[in-house]
This record gives structure tokens, C-alpha cells and sequence, in this order.
């Protein structure tokens, strides 16, 4: 699992009903907390507005990728 850094966009790996979150979810992680043991995550709808912000485990969020993690990987005939 990589590790969660300020900034990172992620999604929920689990349901939080309770806060109308659902696995899946994209937020931005905005704030270390606990020395890492939890994240401050913001999550905005599509006009930049934030509708919940929370700390977070980090076992409770992963980190999206853009690009692959590496330069030499070959391209896949698909």
C-alpha cells in the first residue's frame, strides 16, 4: 500500500453511512493527523464545494494513481 501523503487524491475503501460517504468516494487529503495514524479528508463536489471533511484511518482510504509508478514498465497489447 503507498503511503499517504498531504495532497494525495484518494478514495474510501469502506461505507461510512453515518456521514453519507460510500466506498468509492474521491476526497483530497488535506492534513496529517496523529503523526499519520489519521488523515483530514476533504470531499467536494464537482464546483469545487466541500460537503464533508474527516479524519480518516489510513487502512479506511487508498491512494489514486495517474501514472504508473515506473518508466520502464513495457506497454500491454490488449
Amino acid at each position: 500500500m503507498k503511503e499517504v501523503k498531504l495532497f494525495d487524491v484518494v478514495a474510501l475503501t469502506v461505507d461510512l453511512p453515518q456521514y453519507n460517504l460510500s466506498k468509492g468516494q474521491v476526497g483530497t487529503v488535506v492534513e496529517q493527523l496523529k503523526n499519520g495514524a489519521a488523515y483530514e479528508v476533504e470531499f467536494s463536489d464537482r464546483d469545487g464545494r466541500t460537503y464533508q471533511s474527516l479524519g480518516l484511518r489510513p487502512d479506511h482510504l487508498m491512494v489514486l494513481h495517474y501514472e504508473p509508478d515506473s518508466d520502464l514498465r513495457e506497454p500491454v497489447a490488449v
